[in-house]
């Protein structure tokens, strides 16, 4: 029997293998759809914002991002003429672009120095890389394996397969996408509100050039941003045949109605719609099955929001079900889960239903956009703005007595010791003793196999004397004295082991 099936090979579920495989778990993914129809999911640009670029770092999955990005870049020099693309190439390249926020640009203006923040890729390139880094751990993939029904049993879990084929496993989780059949299947509810608003992507030709707009008075129309691409958003209700093929026409009709020109698509290629249906599972867990990605929230794809949701989603999740599945944890850590991912969850749909509000067209909306944009003038309201959309504010512990606990992980220049990535990439804990306490070690006894401790100076961050650091790069415990108070209790809650 398998430790954790996964239910949909996109990026979420492929990063979720890859850090069960760190855990030690056996993981089997099983993905509906073959390579020629996953490319159609890569229509448009995905973005990885800050705290994605930050988690995907410390697996040493940032380089191939880097690569395929300057690929991309390449492509987009190559096709020229598009003004709005070479100001976000720029922009990204400087480390300067922070998202938007409703169309509107969040720029950084002190960016960091280093590594980029953001990167922007292909999804279908997202999954190459995330999948050679998961099989490469010894993760399992099968394409074409169709799920159509997921029975807990109590003891384990069974995937009944579209064929008749049925695989068990101790935890399954579902990554299969806002129509989840896992989490249907699991009986979980989905409370949300419905779509009020229709997009189309899609690659085909126009015979006359036209200029995108964000903010038009019937929708948005977006014809540069990726060569051969063209987008519309119309606020029309939402779209009524979800299952239908997107046709030329029916493109074509939604350009006309955005620019209000009678434009002629001369060559189609393929097409997809979207909408802002916004829901969110009232639990991540139910028994044994689990729900990570779009099968546990769905909202608009405005701002990007979705894709990194879902890939830190898996981070929270990989390292706490391997220790289960492995029986090196008690199940109750998998409550966690829910408990912190559940409100991140909802902020971010609370903030992209505002950005579809800020959208739409009228009078009324552009002069609220036109306040806003007054008001990301002022410095500390555009920092809230670009934390908001980056993950930045994530707490886990609002209540810790240390402001450290809960968030991730500030940048330490350690000194005698790998940099923190590279200490957290085997997905084990780090206990980083900052000030030669002889203490610490022995707070440690009964974790070592899944806490490393790593004796360092940080002349940067001179307020911490050590910090335990989670596997997804969260703290979970840190102090500025010679003290271990509370970090067996820390330990214990970060692994929840069965003989504490």
């Amino acid at each position: 029997m398998t430790d954790v099936v996964i239910v949909g090979g996109g990026p979420t579920g492929l990063l979720l293998a890859g850090e069960l495989r760190l855990g030690g778990a056996d993981v089997l993914v099983l993905e509906a759809a073959e390579g020629g129809e996953r490319r159609t999911r890569s229509l448009g640009l995905r973005g990885l914002n800050d705290r994605t670029t930050q988690l995907l770092r410390l697996r040493g999955l940032t380089e191939p991002l880097a690569e395929t990005q300057a690929a991309l870049f390449g492509q987009f020099a190559a096709a020229g003429g598009h003004d709005q693309v070479d100001v976000l190439v720029q922009m990204l390249k400087s480390g300067r672009a922070r998202g938007h926020f409703g169309g509107l640009p969040l720029v950084d203006d002190a960016p960091p120095s280093g590594a980029a923040a953001h990167f922007v890729v292909r999804q279908h390139l997202l999954e190459e890389i995330l999948a050679d880094w998961a099989t490469g751990l010894g993760t399992r993939i099968r394409s074409g394996c169709r799920v159509v029904d997921v029975v807990d049993e109590g003891t384990a879990v069974r995937a009944v397969l579209e064929d008749g084929e049925q695989v068990r496993a101790a935890y399954l989780v579902g990554c299969d996408g806002g129509r989840s059949t896992v989490r249907k299947r699991a009986g979980i509810d989905f409370p949300g509100t419905p779509a009020t608003m229709t997009g189309r992507t899609a690659v085909a030709e126009l015979s006359d050039p036209l200029t995108s707009s964000v903010h038009g008075p019937n929708g948005l129309l977006n014809v540069s941003m990726v060569p051969g691409e063209i987008a519309t958003i119309e606020f029309d209700g939402g779209p009524g045949q979800r299952d239908a093929p997107v046709t030329a026409e029916e493109m074509q009709a939604s350009i006309r109605r955005v620019s209000g020109i009678d434009a002629v698509i001369t060559k189609f290629e393929v097409g997809i719609r979207y909408s802002d249906n916004t829901r969110q599972a009232e639990t991540y867990r139910k028994g044994r099955v689990l729900l990570a990605g779009d099968a546990a929230h769905v909202h608009s794809p405005i701002g990007g929001q979705g894709l990194n949701l879902g890939l830190q989603d898996a981070a929270n999740l990989g390292w706490k079900l391997a220790l289960v599945a492995r029986g090196l944890a008690a199940e109750s850590l998998l409550d966690t889960y829910t408990a912190e991912r559940h409100p991140v969850g909802r902020r971010v749909l609370r903030n992209t239903r505002a950005q579809v509000a800020l959208m739409r067209p009228g009078p009324q909306v552009a002069a609220l956009r036109e306040v806003l944009g007054e008001v990301l003038a002022i410095p500390a309201a555009k920092r809230h703005f670009v934390e908001l959309v980056n993950g930045h504010d994530i707490d886990y512990a609002p209540d810790s007595a240390h402001p450290a606990v809960g968030r991730f992980v500030p940048p330490l220049e350690l000194v005698g010791a790998d940099p923190l990535p590279v200490l957290l990439r085997d997905g084990r804990a780090v206990l980083l003793d900052l000030a030669g306490s002889p203490r610490l070690g022995s707070a440690v006894n009964g974790h070592g196999d899944r806490v490393r401790v790593v004796g360092a100076r940080c002349p940067s961050h001179d307020e911490f004397t050590a910090l335990l650091v989670r596997p997804d790069g969260y703290v979970a415990w840190a102090t500025s004295e010679d003290d271990p108070a509370g970090l067996p209790e820390a330990l214990a809650q970060i692994d929840n082991t069965l003989s504490t």
